[in-house]
């Protein structure tokens, strides 16, 4: 059983070529805990790949960065990019939430969404050009990519599963199993693990820097929901591929500003 669901974990967040079960939003919805796993995961991949680049080439930063921010939305098939460009151009029209959750569905592709994947993903890329900073991890001097990406993609994760805790659902779809379970007291219990298990890899190797990024992880994905719940009257599949990547940006500078500043 535990093989069947991490499967399907992997197979809803990652291209990994693993085969999908037919309950697999099921699977995932109950097992939203092990999100910031998964994350954890991504970021680990991603971050030895950045850790070789910033040893041989320390001085090309942004183009690390680049590379760095590529391969994360590579591991995860661009799809939280699509909720990301959702959003933007839902949020960015005016007119009823109804009206809204249209634009949010079309086919189109505005300046809203252009504009807000724009921004994110520069914010993104130029807060990664300076991981190549050495931290401390158990004693041993590594480039900040490291356990940097590692905690960041964790807190991506982390978010989506906080918005979810938080938010109310619009209407039936993909994101409806994810919001039915993350409610209630079982809700509640699954979000407590999730923190846990995101203190629990993130404390060891960056410590209150790691804390840090781990309280602008749930401070995101709740102003995520504010903003979806104004919007929108609740939260949909996109609000969470948006809060993803969004989380992504603000741990990402959260995290090189707190260890620029230690």
């Amino acid at each position: 059983m535990v093989v069947k669901q991490l499967k399907n974990l992997l197979s809803f967040l990652t291209v990994f070529p693993v085969a999908m079960d037919t309950d697999i939003l099921t699977d995932c919805a109950k097992n939203m805990w092990a999100f910031p796993l998964i994350g954890s995961l991504l970021g680990l991949l991603t971050g030895i790949v950045g850790y070789i680049l910033y040893t041989f080439f320390p001085s090309i930063g942004i183009a690390v960065g680049a590379i760095v921010l590529a391969l994360l939305l590579w591991l995860t098939g661009l799809h939280h990019t699509d909720g990301l460009l959702d959003f933007g151009d839902a949020i960015m029209v005016h007119g009823a939430p109804e009206h809204k959750i249209a634009v949010m569905h079309d086919q189109f592709t505005g300046a809203g969404a252009i504009g807000l994947v724009f921004m994110t993903y520069a914010i993104t890329v130029f807060a990664f050009a300076g991981f190549g900073q050495s931290v401390s991890v158990g004693g041993i001097y590594v480039p900040l990519v490291l356990p940097g990406v590692i905690v960041i993609e964790l807190c991506a994760k982390l978010a989506m599963v906080v918005a979810a805790w938080a938010g109310k659902a619009v209407h039936e779809g993909m994101n409806t199993s994810f919001l039915q379970y993350m409610h209630g007291q079982d809700g509640t219990k699954r979000l407590l693990v999730a923190l846990a298990i995101s203190l629990v890899i993130t404390v060891p190797i960056l410590w209150v820097a790691g804390v840090l990024a781990i309280a602008a992880a749930v401070v995101t994905g709740l102003f995520m929901v504010v903003i979806a719940h104004r919007n929108f009257n609740g939260v949909t599949g996109d609000v969470f591929g948006a809060t993803n990547e969004i989380t992504r940006m603000v741990c990402a500078v959260v995290l090189l500003a707190v260890v620029a500043w230690a």
